[in-house]
């Protein structure tokens, strides 16, 4: 009996950090994000990334819902601190310093012609523009507005279910 309850014990203290400080598992809920990730995916998120470098555009996120934390969602970053986002006649434009962008999303948008919606938002410090990849069903910064830094949670970095589609999820290479 003792032996085993220092199994139970050395297994938790191993277990409960690593899933309570680096990874977390997210179940993918409603359609926002197909065809990408579907009702059921079973993801593993990376909690700890954000603690040591910024959140990169592209990367697929899960977040606290900014109006109701209780809640987690699942979207990808489109904008960036200190960016403009705007979009306009379908398409999604991020204005920079640098350069003004028009983001090629023919790697993961079934449609990539047409993204709803007549904006223009300016992004502050710690704040983000995330959008679904399912854009005409997905609840996003369109509606609510930015998704402040302190509500991400981390980022997906595995779908690990269904098996048949267990892979990496990569960030789309927006460069040109």
């Amino acid at each position: 009996m003792f032996e085993t309850m220092k199994v139970v014990v050395v297994a938790l203290a191993i277990v409960i950090p690593i899933r309570y400080f680096l990874f977390q598992p997210f179940f993918v809920k409603g359609q926002s994000m197909e065809p990408n990730f579907d009702t059921g995916d079973y993801l593993i998120v990376d909690e700890i990334s954000y603690r040591f470098r910024n959140p990169q555009r592209g990367e697929v996120v899960v977040f606290k819902y900014p109006n109701s934390p209780s809640q987690r969602y699942i979207k990808r970053i489109i904008g960036l601190p200190g960016e403009t986002v705007e979009i306009k006649n379908g398409k999604v434009f991020v204005v920079n310093k640098e350069s003004i962008q028009v983001l090629d999303e023919s790697s993961y948008l079934l449609d990539p012609t047409f993204t709803q919606g007549n904006l223009k938002m300016t992004l502050g410090k710690d704040e983000f523009f995330v959008l679904g990849d399912n854009r005409p069903l997905s609840y996003d910064s369109r509606r609510w507005g930015v998704l402040p830094r302190a509500n991400l949670i981390g980022r997906a970095l595995v779908r690990a279910w269904p098996f048949s589609v267990m892979a990496k999820i990569e960030v789309p290479d927006y460069s040109y």
